[in-house]
């Protein structure tokens, strides 16, 4: 890394707090494999957007978001809101609790192989989506997500499982959120219109994803490819709770696809709409609901994966 600006943006309540107790040994470690630059401590949630924006303006040609698929939205989301320069780029050491964005990327799980792909790894220009959505309050907003967009179902195991624990790590949290929100919940009349043709009907879920992965491991859309200017969308209609114990182990699989009421589509823009406000997730956020319209920004993003 001679001569590269780098600057390491750590999200210590990450991995159920574990992060903020383990950087100082995380930042040995990558000091000792030639990775060093200034650390920014997020202080409070949105806060690493500010960081990643004030960083990337201040001439930081590399940022690693050390945490999860929340952080790594908020450093994509203070790079892209800030207009940052062309050329910076981002790599991530992941330590939260779903690791969807890395694992859709092929980023290793363990943190010295995570440092290695930040020091050496091959630059991908990969699409992002943006996200134009109601907050709780009804008032409008945009957020931009790099792995995945949903509305429906997602929405609501996204907001339950952030407000888990999460002690017994991201996939045992997901599939529990999961099942217990599945419980309850009811299909909704959704209309989804892709790329201007409109499909509507009783839908539990639109998801709209950029990788390959979501919720802790869910292979939703194999062979998704981040950078063809292309969403992969599944709609997932009025599954049976007969339907979903039969098909659920089988999305970790990625052989879940031939349900006859789930449908894989691809577009470049996504809008959803419903009578009822569903809830909408945002790379495992949660920041609000329908009416929601996704669009692909090509090759925004510059990130570091595996060589």
């Amino acid at each position: 890394m001679p001569g590269e600006d780098v600057v390491f943006l750590v999200n210590p309540a990450s991995a159920n707090g574990a992060t903020g107790k383990r950087w100082p040994e995380i930042e040995r470690r990558a000091a000792a494999a030639g990775l060093r630059g200034e650390t920014l401590v997020s202080a409070r949630p949105g806060h690493l957007v500010e960081l990643a924006a004030q960083a990337a303006r201040s001439g930081a040609r590399l940022l690693v978001a050390v945490g999860g698929d929340g952080t790594v939205n908020e450093a994509v989301n203070g790079l892209l809101q800030a207009a940052a320069p062309d050329g910076v780029e981002l790599a991530v050491i992941p330590r939260g609790t779903g690791r969807d964005f890395a694992r859709s990327f092929g980023v290793p799980a363990d943190v010295d192989g995570a440092i290695a792909v930040a020091r050496d790894g091959t630059v991908r220009a990969v699409d992002v989506g943006l996200a134009r959505f109601s907050r709780w309050d009804g008032s409008p907003a945009e957020s931009y997500f790099v792995n995945f967009g949903g509305a429906g179902i997602s929405g609501a195991i996204a907001r339950r499982a952030n407000a888990s624990s999460k002690a017994l790590g991201g996939r045992v949290s997901f599939i529990w959120a999961t099942v217990a929100v599945f419980a309850r919940w009811q299909s909704a009349d959704v209309t989804v219109t892709v790329d201007g043709e409109e499909r509507a009907g009783r839908m539990f879920e639109v998801l709209v994803q950029n990788g390959e992965f979501t919720a802790g491991g869910m292979w939703v859309t194999p062979g998704a490819a981040p950078d063809d200017g292309l969403f992969d969308i599944l709609l997932i209609g009025d599954v049976t709770k007969a339907d979903f114990a039969r098909t659920f182990p089988k999305v970790y699989r990625g052989s879940h696809l031939g349900h006859p009421k789930i449908d894989r589509l691809s577009g470049r823009r996504v809008a959803v709409d419903s009578p009822a406000r569903l809830p909408i997730a945002l790379d495992g956020e949660q920041p609000g609901t329908t009416p929601v319209e996704f669009d692909v920004v090509p090759r925004a993003l510059r990130v570091r994966v595996p060589a």
